[in-house]
Order: structure tokens, then C-alpha cells, then sequence
């Protein structure tokens, strides 16, 4: 754990917490650190996320004393309707390739329009091009290759699993992420990307019009027009971030805050909302009723998430009723504490994200997260721009009556989505996590064992942690737990019902959070990242 009474970082890579702090000791605020921080993981966690992808904010303005929600996720292009992938002979929008990248990547403007509230709103705010230095950096010299990169690398050209994975059927990711003989590049190897380069330093000295309506679009929509892709220059010219109006609930004495649709922020509240119905502290933390009582509220949050989240420009979704507090008494009574539910849909496996979180030393505070959705997004690196395409709209159905269904401009269902916590009017917890399904359960796993059981930050992320979903391949939710759970504990859960998988320590299956507690009295931020990710949480 880190403590600071200035600036503090953390991102699940310890390069990108680094350029981050870098920034902070040069006098940018707390934007000016995420950009850079955010900047520099799309090049030393190429597999998580990219240029290619999207971007969620939670941003809080000391001096203001507001928080504002960014959505910077793409949406759909013009082009990407229903009736055009049946015409292709799909039942479903494929997992990889031209075609899984159909929506425009959104990252880019987040950064730009987060960038320019901060510069007239927040003080301290530096130069644009001076925020990519190190991502620049890394590009270009090269940086040491992850464990967590080779491991998802080696995983991504399994060719058992063409379906899923096996990358390497991708000419672009061969050459780049594969070394000239084909093998993987192993942890510690030093790894360049030229052509990366050479995009984040036209977006650094041009702005993010480059991307959007200048020579890096057109470069993408080129190669993806070429080999049968559907996005267009105008739906890259006419992309627009956008902000929106952060949503609540209560939890205990504090005020727990995320997104709104088309963001699963809903699913995460909700289960804090059914736990507000239950003494947390009467089971005890690490019990065969803490997991439990957590996991079946996570199954009644899924219910409602499922039904209603999608794009609330095109679906109405009953925000106020879901996340009151009636609803949330109501979908505790259906919690049985002896017996697990199990009438509940199959829950998707869900790809790859980052989350980092930044305070400075005025008190201004980013909870960010970023994503190309499965682990190397659609696989798709665009023509010679190094940039990597997300996937993040192979998850529209082409169900016509499904509330996600695929539509043109629209935006998809989303499982990104950053938190923060509030005592007082201010932040006190600012975390987050990667891991699709596991983003509403690892977050309350982290506000439960800070608000109910008094864990610091970092005990709180490195406690063994379970997972209610499905993986690749397994037709059935389990519960996967880590095995520093005792076998006790294991065989009370599944006597209660639940299909229980044990797992090894610390695995990344689990994700890779993060979380800053600010003491408002002390003014002593603490951060901590994840011992399941190459990450780092750094102060000054």
C-alpha cells in the first residue's frame, strides 16, 4: 500500500502508474495524469486495451466540488444493421475480425473532451503533447513484455479454440505482436511498436481531430473497407463523447457512485443497494454467508441489468425504480441465505479492460476505465497505424426484439464501468476493476470489506476473491473461488447449491483492481493495485 499527502496513482501496470506520477510532479492535475497514464497502457498492455477502444469517467472537481460522469464509448456504424450481417449468412455478430469491429473506438475523445473541461475548470493543466511523452516513449524504445502480456498472447493463438482466439490468422497481429518465427515474445523481451508510435505522436501534436477526421481515420477506414468492414469516414467524423449525469445509491453512511446505461453502473449499485438490506457485519467477512449473501445479490442485480441496459437513446430504462431503495428491499426478500438461486440466465463470458484511478494534490479525483472488450479486441490491427480495433460490438444481438438489439448510432450494452465512493460530500474511495462480469462483484468485494470491515485498501483488493459467471466454452454459471479459501468454506457453498469451481491464488481470472482512500481529516491518500496485475499504486 501506498500513503501520500499530494498526488497518488495507481493502474495495473507499473510503467503507466509511473508516467502518470510523472505528470503529477510536474505540476498537471488529476486529468492531465489519467490521459497520460491511460495513454501510455494502450501501449504496455496492447492486449487489455488501445487507441481502438473506450473509455469511461468518473471525474471530481475540488474547486467546483462536482462530479460529472464522461461516456466515451463508440457507437455503431451507419452501416451495421441486423439485416446486413443475416444477409452474410450470421446468426450472431462474429467474435474477431473486420466485422466484430463495427462501432467507432471512443478513447480518444474521452481523453480530448476530459482534457479540455479540466483546462478550464481544474487548475494546473498542462500542455496536450507533453501528456503522450511516455507513451510515445514506449512505442518507440521498446518496454519489457508482461507476464500478463505473454500469458494472453499465448492464449490468443490457441488453435484449438479458433472461435474465440487464434490471432495469428490475422496478418497485422502476426506482425506486430508475434515475432518473425511466430513464437510469442517472452516476459522481460523488449517490445517496440513503430507504427503505434507514429499515431499517439500525430494525435499528441494535432489533437484528437487526427483521429477522428485526419489521416488516421482515413488509414483505419481504408483497411477495414478493403477487407469487408462497414465502418465509414463519416461515422468516425460525426463521433462525439459525451457527458453524462453519474448515478447512486446509498450505501451505509456513504454515497456510492457510478455510470448510467448503456454502462452495467446499474448492476454494481444494485448489489450494494440489496446488501444495505443485511448486517454485513453480523456473518463476518470470509464466510460461507458473506459469499453467498454477495453472490445471490449479484444474481438478482444481473436480472435486472439484463433485462434493461442497453443504449438509453434508443430503450427507456426506469432508472429511479431500479436503483430505489424499495427495489432493493424487494430483491433481498427473494434471497435465500441457505440456498442458492438457480434460476438465472447463463451469464456471458466478457473480455479485457483496464482501470486506474488518480488524486492530486488538490484534492481533484479520476476514476477511468478502459477497454477493447475480449483480450486483443477484434484482432484487427489497422492497416499501418499500429492501432488495434476493439470487438466491443460483436455483443449487439440481431434479435430484433432484444432491448440490445444491433441499430445504426447506437451504442452498446457496456460492462465498463468506474466507481466512487463519497463521505461527506467529497471522495473517499475512488476504485475500479477489469473483468467483465466480475466488475460489479470485485467492487463490492472492495466496498464491503472498506465500509463494513474496516480493511485498508490493500487488503481489501488482495483477499481472496470468487467469480459468478461463466468462462469460455462452459455452457453453465459456477462460481469460481480462489483456493486460500478453506476447503470448509468450499464444501458450505456447495451444499447450499452453488457450482463451485476452485481456482489458483491470485489469478487473473479475477481481475485487476484498484482503489485510493482519502482521509479527509488526515488529507493521507492510500492506494493500492493488484498483486494479480503487473501494476503499481505510486505517490509523492
Amino acid at each position: 500500500m501506498t500513503a501520500s499527502s499530494n498526488g497518488i496513482v495507481t493502474t495495473p501496470h507499473y510503467l503507466a502508474s509511473q508516467a502518470g506520477l510523472e505528470i503529477l510532479q510536474q505540476g498537471g492535475n488529476a486529468v492531465d495524469a489519467a490521459i497520460a497514464a491511460a495513454a501510455t497502457l494502450t501501449v504496455v498492455y496492447p492486449h487489455m486495451n488501445s487507441l481502438g477502444g473506450d473509455n469511461f469517467w468518473l471525474i471530481y472537481n475540488a474547486k467546483e466540488r462536482e462530479l460529472k460522469g464522461l461516456n466515451a464509448s463508440g457507437r455503431a456504424g451507419e452501416k451495421a444493421t441486423i439485416d446486413f450481417y443475416q444477409s452474410q449468412g450470421y446468426d450472431r455478430i462474429p467474435f474477431r475480425g473486420y466485422l466484430a469491429a463495427n462501432t467507432v473506438p471512443g478513447a480518444v475523445s474521452g481523453w480530448d473532451l476530459a482534457y479540455k473541461y479540466a483546462q478550464v475548470t481544474i487548475n494546473n493543466s498542462l500542455p496536450w503533447q507533453q501528456l503522450f511523452a511516455s507513451a510515445i516513449k514506449f512505442s518507440e524504445a521498446g518496454f519489457p513484455i508482461s507476464q500478463n502480456q505473454e500469458r494472453w498472447t499465448q492464449i490468443s493463438i490457441d488453435e484449438n479454440n479458433e472461435e474465440f482466439f487464434n490471432l495469428q490468422k490475422f496478418s497485422n497481429f502476426r506482425q506486430i505482436y508475434l515475432k518473425s518465427d511466430g513464437t510469442i515474445y517472452p516476459t522481460g523481451e523488449i517490445f517496440k511498436q513503430p507504427d503505434l508510435a507514429k499515431s499517439l505522436a500525430a494525435i499528441a501534436f494535432q489533437g484528437a481531430a487526427e483521429f477522428y477526421q485526419g489521416e488516421i481515420a482515413r488509414k483505419i477506414v481504408a483497411d477495414l473497407q478493403e477487407n469487408g468492414g462497414i465502418l465509414t469516414l463519416q461515422d468516425f467524423a460525426e463521433h462525439t463523447a459525451n457527458w453524462v449525469e453519474p448515478i447512486s445509491v446509498n450505501y451505509r453512511d456513504y454515497i456510492a457512485y457510478n455510470l448510467p446505461p448503456n454502462t452495467q453502473g446499474i448492476a454494481s449499485l444494485s448489489i450494494l443497494n440489496i446488501l444495505n438490506n443485511f448486517d454485513l457485519r453480523k456473518f463476518g467477512e470470509g464466510t460461507a454467508d458473506y459469499y453467498h449473501l454477495i453472490v445471490e445479490a449479484t444474481k438478482q442485480a444481473f436480472s435486472d441489468r439484463d433485462k434493461y441496459v442497453s443504449d438509453p437513446d434508443f430503450v427507456n430504462i426506469p432508472l429511479d425504480w431500479l436503483l430505489s431503495s424499495e427495489r432493493g428491499k424487494e430483491l433481498a426478500a427473494k434471497i435465500n441465505l441457505q440456498q442458492a438461486a438457480n434460476q438465472v440466465q447463463p451469464l456471458d463470458p466478457k473480455g479485457d479492460t483496464i482501470w486506474l484511478g488518480v488524486v492530486d494534490k488538490d484534492g481533484n479525483a479520476v476514476s477511468l476505465i478502459q477497454s477493447i472488450y475480449y483480450e486483443f479486441g477484434s484482432g484487427i490491427v489497422a492497416g499501418d497505424t499500429g492501432i488495434l480495433l476493439q470487438n466491443r460490438g460483436c455483443f449487439f444481438s440481431l434479435d430484433p426484439q432484444h432491448v440490445n438489439c444491433l441499430q445504426p448510432k447506437k451504442r452498446t450494452f457496456h460492462t465498463l464501468n468506474p466507481a466512487m465512493l463519497f463521505q461527506n460530500g467529497k471522495p473517499y474511495l475512488v476504485y475500479g476493476t477489469m473483468g467483465g462480469e466480475g466488475q460489479p462483484q470485485t467492487q463490492a468485494a472492495i466496498a464491503t470489506r472498506i465500509v463494513d470491515f474496516g480493511f485498508n485498501v490493500e487488503d481489501a483488493i488482495s483477499a481472496p476473491r470468487w467469480l459468478q459467471g461463466r468462462t469460455w466454452g462452459v455452457a453453465t454459471n459456477e462460481l469460481k473461488i480462489e483456493g486460500r479459501v478453506s476447503a470448509d468454506i468450499v464444501r458450505e457453498l456447495s451444499d447450499r447449491g452453488h457450482s463451485v469451481k476452485v481456482v489458483e491464488d491470485y489469478t487473473d481470472v479475477m481481475g485487476h483492481a484498484g482503489a485510493i482512500l482519502i482521509d479527509s481529516e488526515t488529507n493521507m491518500r492510500y492506494g493500492a493495485a493488484d498483486p494479480r496485475s503487473d501494476g503499481a499504486a505510486v505517490g509523492y
